[in-house]
């Protein structure tokens, strides 16, 4: 499945990142769980560990409110991603639009998992 976002907003004093996506459906994400996903090799343990899909431990882990979990920035990658700035001073993942579709949290979405 090929998705593209429409639109992304961020809620930094709730703690979330919304995504709608070109098919109508809407992924919010909390940002723990998006620093607990971090697709850079420095979170995933090196480069042999890369994959293009989230590990499935992330959606068990519950990171508490710290700078490590709090949004600094959003930039665009080319037109295939967002890298985030943590205010921790992390901002090394690429996380691809498939990647992000693929982190959607959303009941429907951990059900097709």
């Amino acid at each position: 499945m090929s998705s593209y976002p429409v639109s992304i907003s961020a809620n930094k004093s709730e703690g979330w990142l919304k995504i709608t996506w070109d098919d109508n459906h809407v992924s919010t994400y909390p940002f723990g769980l998006l620093r607990a996903a971090c697709p850079c090799a420095t979170c995933r343990g090196g480069h042999e560990n890369m994959r293009s899909t989230p590990d499935p431990e992330v959606f068990e882990l519950v990171l508490p409110d710290s700078p490590a979990t709090r949004l600094r920035n959003i930039e665009a990658v080319g037109n295939y991603a967002i890298t985030i700035e943590w205010e921790d001073g992390h901002h090394f993942g690429i996380y691809r639009w498939d990647y992000l579709r693929e982190l959607c949290p959303c009941s429907e979405c951990r059900g097709m998992a």
